[in-house]
């Protein structure tokens, strides 16, 4: 097991890995069944638990557990109030149990225990918390109409519905945060929720299943599944039952998604895939450009959706710029994500590793310009080391498919007009960065920048106040904001005529 030599785990933590990891159904654990999915620790590719392969069956037995509870009320009969009480405690109980949940997230996933801590953990409480406040604000209207029979008067009003059973799928980069960002608002908005982690990462996902129930919320409503996408995701996917799929994951699997929700016209929200720009202006400030797109780039070993990936410099600061993050990439330390003074981890499988290296390996054969750091301290484990990639032609699979490793791309360009044509120049645009000092410049170019989110001067913070979602392929729908829970309910419309 890895982590950095005074590093002790939890004794939870050693006890659940060590537990029979069954689907989450009705409340509680079903027996595994079968040899089940094996877990992996990413630092040293050494198995340390195991959790069942979800048949067909199992997942429809889930679903009709999500689906008996929604129709009985157990959960949408409930006061707003009482359901925002009940995800409060719910938020309380990660909060508490945060420690234990960081090292779970950092021994399934590889990341960092740091960014376990502060932005899986405590982004999960946050992010709770703010939908539990929403569950008391789904409001409608009232209308004035004219269309009332000859001889009577008539209002309307609209109400807000939950739409029924949620279909959530999570993938590994964030299991834990993601995982919350469709638990949270499905159960604000009323609804019952099936959730799918990951092969690779689920133990955090079964772990808040517990949470959920010891905080109230009632058997039923919130089930989860362990399996992959072919099997247990498909079922999933396909069943009747689901009213709504919440989907984040890659754009060609959102694809496929996408097609068989349209055959049902099940509602969607597919957070895809991103080949996001940066642009940064000849004004920008060196030290605090370097040390942004560092952390926009290598945060979680460039495994966000979000990361900066493909950098375009105006040709005046190309070389300032392209030396402070060599700097940076050659000093960072690699190793285990349960070492805190680690700065770049293993990935999260071989399968991954593999992928990210072949991107690699493709750069090399058309000569192009390496910049590499340390590579990792244990062979058996899935590392890659941090990369700088100078100059790939805009045609290359480098700069145009999501890599999802710690490797950037740096471009330098003429000018702002050739900087905005190749950053628009892709079929994604979820997210991009502006660095530049001339807040003139800035809004100028802000909305020529084709993207859902745009940062200026910083890449990758989020809040659930702020909308998040993508433009183009990169995906149909917003999460977060103070409408999140409009994606999780229907809108009614009810007429009222009476005397005049």
């Amino acid at each position: 097991m890895s982590g950095g030599k005074s590093f002790v785990l939890d004794p939870g933590v050693q006890a659940f890995l060590a537990r029979d990891h069954g689907a989450f159904v009705e409340g509680k654990t079903a027996s595994q069944g079968g040899a089940g999915i094996a877990v992996h620790d990413p630092s040293t590719g050494g198995a340390i638990s195991r959790v069942a392969a979800a048949t067909a069956q199992d997942v429809d037995q889930a679903v009709t557990s999500a689906r008996r509870a929604f129709e009985d009320a157990r959960w949408r009969g409930l006061t707003p109030a009482a359901r925002e009480h009940i995800l409060l405690r719910f938020a309380d109980l990660i909060d508490s149990h945060a420690d234990a949940l960081a090292q779970l997230e950092t021994l399934e996933q590889g990341k960092s225990i740091i960014i376990a801590r502060h932005l899986e953990v405590a982004g999960a409480v946050q992010w709770t918390r703010y939908a539990a406040g929403l569950a008391t604000k789904i409001t409608g209207m009232t209308l004035d109409v004219s269309g009332a029979p000859p001889g009577s008067r008539a209002f309307a009003y609209t109400q807000r519905a939950p739409v029924g059973v949620v279909a959530g799928i999570v993938p590994w980069n964030f299991p834990l945060a993601i995982a919350i960002w469709k638990i949270a608002p499905a159960l604000a908005a009323g609804c019952s929720i099936v959730l799918k982690p990951s092969e690779f990462t689920p133990l955090t996902a079964l772990r808040l299943a517990e949470l959920a129930i010891e905080a109230g919320v009632p058997p039923g409503v919130f089930n989860v599944i362990t399996g992959d996408g072919a099997t247990a995701g498909n079922a999933l996917v396909g069943s009747p039952s689901i009213a709504k799929i919440s989907f984040t994951g890659s754009t060609a699997v959102g694809k496929t998604i996408g097609r068989r929700a349209a055959d049902t016209m099940t509602h969607v929200t597919l957070e895809l895939g991103g080949k996001n720009p940066a642009i940064v202006l000849a004004d920008a400030d060196v030290d605090t450009t370097v040390a942004g797109l560092s952390t926009g780039a290598f945060a979680n070993q460039g495994q966000v959706c979000a990361a900066a990936s493909r950098i375009y410099i105006e040709a005046s600061i190309f070389d300032q710029i392209a030396a402070g993050l060599e700097q940076t990439v050659r000093g960072m330390v690699v190793g285990p994500g349960l070492d805190p003074a680690a700065q770049i981890n293993p990935l999260v499988s071989a399968v991954h590793r593999d992928k990210v290296m072949r991107f690699l390996s493709e750069a090399r054969d058309d000569r192009l310009e390496l910049i590499q750091g340390q590579g990792g301290p244990n062979p058996s484990g899935f590392y890659v080391p941090p990369t700088l990639v100078i100059s790939p032609s805009p045609d290359s699979r480098l700069a145009r498919e999501e890599v999802f490793g710690p490797v950037l791309a740096l471009t330098p360009v003429a000018d702002v007009k050739e900087a905005l044509r190749l950053a628009n120049g892709s079929e994604l645009g979820l997210a991009a960065s502006l660095w530049t000092r001339d807040l003139n410049a800035a809004f100028a170019l802000i909305p020529r920048i084709e993207a859902g989110t745009v940062w200026v001067n910083s890449h990758l913070p989020i809040d659930p106040n702020v909308p998040f979602g993508g433009f183009k392929q990169s995906g149909i729908g917003q999460d977060f904001g103070p409408r999140w829970l409009d994606g999780y309910t229907h809108e009614k419309s009810v007429w009222i005529v009476h005397g005049a």
